[in-house]
C-alpha cells in the first residue's frame, strides 16, 4: 500500500538518488507512488492503457525535471500536479468541443437533481470512465481538481460558458447512471485520493 507521507526518510533518498538519475531510486519512486500516480491517470483515461500511457509520460517528466523540485514542500503534490497537467495535455490534443452547447444559449436548462449517496470508488471511476472525453476532462479539472472555469477554458482553449456546460452535461450524465444503479450506496473506506473523487458532487447546479 502506497503511503501519503512523503517525508519518510526512504521517499527523501529516493528522491535524492533521482536527483543523480540513480536507475534503482527512479525505480523506487515509481513503485512507491504508483497507486496514487495511477488513481489520477485512470480518472481522466478512455482506458487502463491510456492510463499506463499517461503514466510512463508522466514519470518520464518527473525524473526529467525532479531537480526543480523544492525539497521543503511535499513531494506528492508536486508530482500529482504533473500527472494531472500530463494527462489534460494528453487529450487536449484529441479534445473535439465544437458539437458542445455553450451554456449561455440554454434558454431552458433541466431542473437540478439532489446530491448523490458516496459510492465505492472503483463504481464511480467506471462511470467518469463512460463520460465522453470532453465532460470527463471538465469533471475532473473541475470538481476533483479544483480548477476554476477560467482556468479550465484558457487550459482547454474553449469558452468559459462551454466549460460550464460540459460540467453541467457530465454530473447531468453521471446522474443519469445512478439513477440506474440506485441500489449502490457505499462508505467511503479510505483517505487520500479516492476520498477526495469521491466528494466530487454531482448535481447539476451550474457554478
Amino acid at each position: 500500500m502506497t503511503t501519503n507521507n512523503d517525508s519518510e526518510q526512504p521517499v527523501k533518498q529516493f528522491i535524492e538518488g533521482c536527483i543523480r538519475n540513480d536507475r534503482q531510486s527512479q525505480q523506487a519512486l515509481y513503485k512507491h507512488f504508483y497507486s496514487f500516480a495511477m488513481g489520477i491517470c485512470l480518472r481522466y483515461a478512455n482506458s487502463r492503457p491510456d492510463a499506463a500511457g499517461i503514466l510512463n509520460d508522466s514519470f518520464y517528466k518527473v525524473f526529467k525535471n525532479i531537480g526543480s523540485y523544492d525539497p521543503s514542500k511535499a513531494f506528492q503534490p508536486w508530482l500529482g500536479k504533473i500527472v494531472s497537467n500530463t494527462a489534460i495535455d494528453f487529450y487536449r490534443t484529441n479534445l473535439k468541443f465544437a458539437q458542445h452547447i455553450d451554456i449561455y444559449t440554454m434558454d431552458h436548462p433541466p431542473p437540478m437533481i439532489t446530491d448523490y449517496d458516496h459510492l465505492a470508488y472503483a463504481d464511480l471511476l467506471k462511470m467518469v470512465q463512460c463520460l465522453t472525453p470532453a465532460y470527463r476532462t471538465v469533471f475532473n479539472m473541475f470538481a476533483v481538481d479544483g480548477y476554476s472555469h477560467e482556468e479550465i477554458a484558457s487550459i482547454l482553449e474553449i469558452s468559459i460558458g462551454t466549460s460550464k456546460s460540459n460540467l453541467y452535461k457530465a454530473r447531468q450524465k453521471l446522474q443519469e447512471m445512478l439513477v440506474k444503479n440506485e441500489t449502490l450506496s457505499y462508505k467511503i473506506q479510505s483517505p487520500g485520493e479516492e476520498e477526495r473523487f469521491l466528494q466530487a458532487r454531482l448535481n447539476t447546479k451550474i457554478q
